[in-house]
């Protein structure tokens, strides 16, 4: 009995996280190591380096899904016309994400261009408005799927008939988002940065049935907003508080905590450890090392909510890269952030 009701909550959970994916967009924990995806005004807003690179990995379902759910992004910006403005830059960047949900292979791929401009407004503050425009895929391999009418009583056996079906199994629209920034740097030892976007500003339609008056395929905007701070309290520590927040339709997510920066002695290397909290779902430890002009950090998503007693607190995992460079050399940068190299 207990593995029959395992099982339909299973094919429950199939249902219903493919059709969250309609009512939520994908995301990473690790908001603040996908800048461009948080928010297009975030392209080229680099505090210490020239450009930047960065992809993310994050493995979720793992534990109650045959095959879990996949998100992955690459991503890049950087910083142009800084030696022709007056006090101000122009961001470009680019982002490719794609992600595999379940068995059914729903295959979600989005590739955006961004660009968003950096003007300072006096000593210590930096004002940012950034915009993307994207071409999004979503497919579905609708062979693996079991359906409730496939249900023998027993088990699940997709070769019996089934009265469901799709009018299609791939769609393309456009896509665009818009956000803006205000950054504050009084001293080397202190920033604080908040901003908000607004994504599917076209609000496109997405659906894998045809349209018709009674029912709405369009993908509703989402709404996201940030504050961070980054605090150097000697030439050990920097300690970095984060929160995000973001509404699509009904579904919503805030996240928030901290992490720390310790100084292994030259201003190159650095030991990252944190612990964030997804409200009304997991506890999100984070670890991390930085080398020299790269960033490796690995977050984990333990479920604390109803879930814990199906996947037993084991929700997800991420791990992210970010490369930072210059083109001309760091000698002639200072950083508007706080940082261990300036000390150096």
């Amino acid at each position: 009995m207990k593995k029959i009701k395992k099982i339909l909550f299973l094919a429950a959970c199939s249902f219903l996280l493919a059709a969250a994916s309609f009512a939520q967009d994908l995301h990473f924990s690790q908001f603040m190591n996908s800048p461009l995806l948080t928010n297009p005004a975030n392209t080229g807003f680099i505090p210490q380096a020239d450009y930047r690179l960065g992809v993310n990995y994050r493995n979720q379902w793992s534990a109650i899904m045959t095959v879990p759910y996949k998100t992955m992004s690459a991503w890049g910006d950087v910083q142009v016309f800084r030696d022709r403005m007056e006090n101000g830059w122009v961001g470009l960047g680019g982002v490719i994400l794609r992600d595999v949900a379940g068995s059914g292979n729903l295959t979600s791929t989005k590739f955006y261009g961004s660009v968003a401009y950096h003007q300072m407004i006096n000593a210590g503050s930096l004002l940012s408005a950034g915009f993307n425009v994207g071409i999004s895929n979503k497919s579905i391999n609708v062979t693996n799927l079991k359906f409730p009418d496939q249900f023998d009583g027993k088990f699940f056996d997709n070769h019996l008939p089934t009265g469901v079906s799709l009018d299609k199994t791939s769609i393309s629209y456009l896509d665009l988002q818009a956000g803006i920034n205000y950054a504050y740097f009084p001293t080397d030892k202190v920033y604080a940065n908040a901003g908000f976007s607004v994504m599917h500003v076209n609000t496109p339609e997405e659906s894998f049935f045809n349209s018709t008056d009674s029912v709405s395929n369009h993908v509703p905007m989402r709404f996201t907003g940030f504050l961070n701070g980054s605090f150097k309290l000697n030439d050990q520590w920097i300690i970095n508080p984060n929160i995000y927040g973001s509404f699509q339709a009904k579904a919503y997510e805030i996240v928030a905590g901290v992490n720390a920066h310790y100084n292994l002695g030259n201003g190159d290397n650095e030991l990252i450890g944190g612990i964030y909290y997804r409200l009304q779902d997991a506890i999100i430890p984070m670890i991390g090392i930085v080398f020299k002009d790269y960033t490796v950090t690995f977050t984990y998503d333990a479920t604390m909510s109803t879930l814990k007693n199906y996947n037993n607190t084991r929700g997800a995992y991420e791990i992210s890269l970010i490369k930072d460079g210059f083109f001309s050399g760091p000698a002639d940068r200072q950083s508007i952030c706080p940082s261990f190299k300036n000390t150096y």
